[in-house]
């Protein structure tokens, strides 16, 4: 009966203080002072880079750690409205008196990650959701393993190689990073410290965009690993990056059946061609904005934005549910289980959900 008396409590006061959460009164005083809500705190910002920034964050008492490779949301308010996107820490894993690196990079068309970018300063305080995901260095560590990463895929890739070399793990490490030119090389100073000091790893970063360098440039090609990592099929392998890396690298391993062996995490939206052997066909109706687009197959999210609108959106991978909107009528399908939904007045989330003939939606 003891052990259960916080949660007890918990829900006392929240019932006393309903309508609103406990947590809204007690940001007027503190915004890290919380009952139930997981926030952190900007404690440290760097801007590597131009199109980079670096924060770290200290959470509060609700934050239970990470391992290495896993992802937490992120949410922040711009001009009024909480935006949430998902980012994998940077450092190496720790327990619940951690702090959190997060380097997040400013893409054209990232309205969070620029935000982020130009804005972001100590002191500022964001929301933050529980460490998910099963991308992660196994308990077993790897006698041998392989790290590929592109672009911002880095940050769970660098989280598992710093945490081997925190470990003093002994096994052979080859870290392998793309990059578009030396600017753009976050973290490159870094790297080449942690090869400096630990002879059982190797460091190689490849410019897709700058031919000046020494050693491999351009896009991934077979002989990149070949010549680098000379070892990687007897090796656990590590892949994070672009989809054209992803893909590349991943059909190379399929060829020598090494599926097994290579772990892989992308932060992509499950955009969707349609099925040419499943006719498309249904009207797709935004109820709240008096519009109609003929259906294409793609998500809701994706026709809506290609109708004109512009409907809150977090992760765009169906994990955050910051596009939950209501489907008044219809059919929908969700594209990465398949499953259908027939109901009527239902929650769907637009970025894992494409229409199956007419379709409402309360946007």
């Amino acid at each position: 009966m003891l052990d259960r008396f916080p949660a007890m409590l918990g829900s006392v006061i929240e019932a006393a203080l309903a309508p609103h959460p406990v947590d809204r009164y007690l940001e007027l005083v503190d915004p890290m002072i919380t009952w139930s809500d997981l926030r952190g705190r900007v404690v440290d910002v760097r801007r590597d880079t131009a199109r980079t920034v670096t924060l770290t964050l200290a959470p509060t008492r609700q934050w239970t750690g990470f391992r290495a490779g896993q992802y937490i949301q992120l949410s922040t308010v711009i001009k009024g409205v909480r935006h949430t996107r998902c980012f994998s820490p940077a450092n190496a894993e720790c327990g619940p008196d951690g702090f959190i690196e997060l380097t997040i990079t400013a893409h054209d068309d990232g309205f969070v990650s620029r935000h982020l970018r130009d804005h972001a300063a100590i002191g500022d305080v964001m929301g933050l959701q529980p460490a998910t995901g099963d991308f992660v260095l196994p308990q077993q560590r790897p006698e041998q393993a392989v790290f590929i990463s592109g672009g911002s895929g880095i940050t769970p890739v660098l989280s598992m190689l710093r945490t081997l070399v925190a470990e003093r793990h002994t096994g052979s490490s080859v870290f392998i990073h793309y990059a578009t030119t030396p600017a753009d090389a976050v973290y490159a100073d870094e790297l080449n410290a942690i090869a400096a000091a630990n002879p059982s790893i190797d460091i190689h970063t490849i410019y897709t965009r700058h031919t000046d360098a020494d050693g491999p440039t351009g896009h991934f090609r077979p002989e990149h690993l070949t010549e680098l990592a000379p070892n990687f099929a007897q090796a656990q392998t590590f892949l994070c990056g672009p989809a054209g890396l992803m893909e590349a690298v991943r059909e190379y391993y399929s060829e020598r059946d090494l599926d097994g062996a290579l772990h892989s995490e992308a932060f992509t939206a499950p955009s969707v061609a349609p099925d040419p052997n499943e006719p498309v066909s249904g009207t797709l109706s935004f109820a709240s904005s008096a519009r109609t687009a003929e259906n294409d197959g793609h998500t809701i999210l994706e026709q809506a934005e290609a109708a004109g609108l512009s409907p809150e959106f977090g992760c765009r991978m169906g994990i955050c549910f910051s596009c939950s909107a209501v489907k008044k009528s219809g059919c929908t399908r969700n594209v990465l289980t398949g499953d259908v939904d027939t109901d009527s007045d239902t929650h769907i989330q637009l970025c894992i959900s494409a229409p199956v003939g007419d379709v409402e939606i309360d946007i």
